[in-house]
C-alpha cells in the first residue's frame, strides 16, 4: 500500500509542477541581447508564420554586445494553442536532427558600440518541423539548454480550412467611437472533425500582440460545414491610437522627432517631448502597427554596421507618481512592463527614459498602470479610437479526437481600411 502511495505521489510530481509553468512567450534572458528580429524572410517585421512543408523560412537575428566569443544552440518545442508544450516527443515533430548550433556570425564595423550580430533561417537542412503548430524557438548558450538566452513564438500552418472576415464598428453603442469589433467565418470542409464545438478554436489578436488575443472555443453558430463567429459580445477590440515613431536611419542629421544627437564616446539621441493624445478626436498619423526596422541609410549592411544611441523620452502624461506608473512599449522590447521600460517621475512633473536602441525606424507607445487598479491601460495616455488602422492575425487550430497535439490549420491577417 505505501509503495502505491509513494508511486502516485512520485507521478503527481511533475503534472503538478507542469501546471504551474507560465506559457512561452517571446522574451529575452540576458542584458546584452538586443535588436531581437524574427520575421518570415520575404519580408523584415512581419508576422512569423509559415507554411508547413513549403519553400519559405523564418529569419532569427541578434546582437550580442558582450564583446565575448560565445556559442549559441537553438531548438524548436511544438506547443498547443495555449503555448504549453504538447505530449509530444521532439522525434515526433522535428525531422533530422533535435538541435543546431548558430554559425552564421559577424563582428561590428565602424560603430561606436562593439557587438556581433547572429542570424539563423528556419527550416534548413538540420531543423525542419514536421508538423504543423504553434512551435517555441529557444536559443541557449554552450549547448545547455537551462542558459536561455531568448525565446520566440513561431507559427507553421498547414492550410487545411478556408477563413473569411471583416472589421465593423462596435455593436455596443457606448463604445462604437472607440471599439473595432472582428465578425469571421470558417469553413472546415474536408476536415474530419467530429465536434466543431470542441475541435476547433481560433485566436484573434491585435497588431500581432498576444496580450491583447481572444480565444474563441466555441462559434455563435453552426452552418453545414461553417463555424459563424459573429455574437455581439464577442471578438470587440479597443481601436487604440496610432503608434508613436522616431527615426534614427542616419545620426548625422535631426530626423522629425529628434531634437539633438551627441557624439562622444556613445551616440546620445534627445527626442522631442512626448504630450499625453488622450483626446476627444482621432488624428491620422501613419505608423507601421509597433514594429521596428533596423536601418542604417549612411552604410552598406545594418546588421554589422548600424550603431546603437541612447534614446532619451519625456513624457507630460499630466499623471503624477501618486497615481500610476508609465512604460514605454513596442515590439522591440516585446511590449513588456518591467523596470527596463518603466519611466522614472521628475520633480518638474514629466516622465523619462532611456533606452539603448540600434539605428532603425521604431514604433511606440505609453502604457499606464494606475496605482489603484494595477492594470495596465494602453488607452489611458495614447486615445481610443474606431478610425485608428490596425492588423489583425485570426489563427485556427484543430485537434482531432483521440491525438496529442493540436494543428494549425488556418491564418488570415486582416487590416482595417483608413478613413
Amino acid at each position: 500500500m505505501m509503495k502505491s502511495f509513494l508511486l502516485s505521489l512520485f507521478l503527481l510530481i511533475p503534472i503538478a509542477c507542469f501546471a504551474q509553468n507560465p506559457p512561452f512567450d517571446n522574451s529575452i534572458y540576458r542584458h546584452e541581447i538586443k535588436s531581437v528580429e524574427f520575421y518570415n524572410s520575404k519580408k523584415p517585421a512581419s508576422f512569423p508564420v509559415i507554411e508547413l512543408g513549403g519553400r519559405e523560412t523564418v529569419t532569427l537575428g541578434f546582437d550580442d554586445l558582450s564583446g565575448a566569443s560565445r556559442t549559441f544552440n537553438y531548438t524548436l518545442q511544438h506547443c498547443d494553442a495555449n503555448w504549453r508544450p504538447s505530449n509530444l516527443s521532439p522525434s515526433e515533430y522535428l525531422e533530422s536532427f533535435t538541435d543546431d548550433r548558430i554559425n552564421d556570425y559577424t563582428y561590428s564595423s565602424g560603430t561606436f558600440q562593439k557587438y556581433t550580430h547572429y542570424e539563423v533561417k528556419i527550416p534548413n537542412r538540420n531543423i525542419i518541423p514536421k508538423i504543423s503548430g504553434n512551435y517555441i524557438l529557444k536559443v541557449y548558450e554552450d549547448g545547455d539548454p537551462a542558459k536561455l538566452i531568448l525565446t520566440r513564438r513561431l507559427y507553421v500552418v498547414d492550410k487545411r480550412v478556408s477563413v473569411s472576415a471583416n472589421i465593423i464598428a462596435s455593436n455596443n453603442v457606448s463604445a462604437r467611437r472607440t471599439n473595432q469589433k472582428v465578425n469571421f467565418t470558417i469553413d472546415y470542409t474536408g476536415l474530419p472533425v467530429q465536434n466543431p464545438n470542441t475541435d476547433i478554436r481560433a485566436f484573434l489578436m491585435q497588431n500581432a500582440r498576444p496580450e491583447t488575443g481572444i480565444m474563441n472555443n466555441k462559434p455563435t453558430y453552426i452552418r453545414g460545414t461553417q463555424l459563424v463567429y459573429n455574437d455581439v459580445n464577442i471578438n470587440d477590440f479597443a481601436g487604440r491610437n496610432e503608434f508613436r515613431h522616431f527615426d534614427t536611419r542616419t545620426l548625422k542629421l535631426n530626423s522629425e522627432r529628434i531634437s539633438k544627437i551627441y557624439k562622444d564616446t556613445a551616440n546620445t539621441v534627445m527626442l522631442l517631448g512626448d504630450p499625453n493624445r488622450n483626446l476627444p478626436n482621432y488624428t491620422l498619423l501613419y505608423d507601421i502597427d509597433g514594429k521596428f526596422f533596423i536601418i542604417n541609410q549612411d552604410g552598406n549592411d545594418p546588421r554589422r554596421d548600424a550603431d546603437y544611441a541612447y534614446m532619451y523620452f519625456t513624457l507630460a502624461a499630466n499623471k503624477s507618481q501618486a497615481e500610476g506608473t508609465a512604460y514605454i512599449v513596442g515590439q522591440f522590447n516585446d511590449y513588456k512592463l518591467d523596470d527596463n521600460s518603466k519611466l522614472t517621475y521628475d520633480d518638474r512633473g514629466r516622465w523619462y527614459t532611456n533606452l539603448l536602441l540600434k539605428q532603425g525606424v521604431y514604433d511606440y507607445q505609453y502604457v499606464w498602470v494606475s496605482n489603484a487598479t494595477r492594470q495596465p491601460d494602453d488607452t489611458a495616455l495614447e486615445g481610443n479610437y474606431f478610425e485608428t488602422e490596425n492588423e489583425y492575425q485570426l489563427l485556427v487550430y484543430y485537434r482531432q479526437t483521440g491525438a496529442r497535439y493540436e494543428q494549425l490549420v488556418g491564418y488570415n491577417m486582416l487590416t482595417t481600411q483608413r478613413h
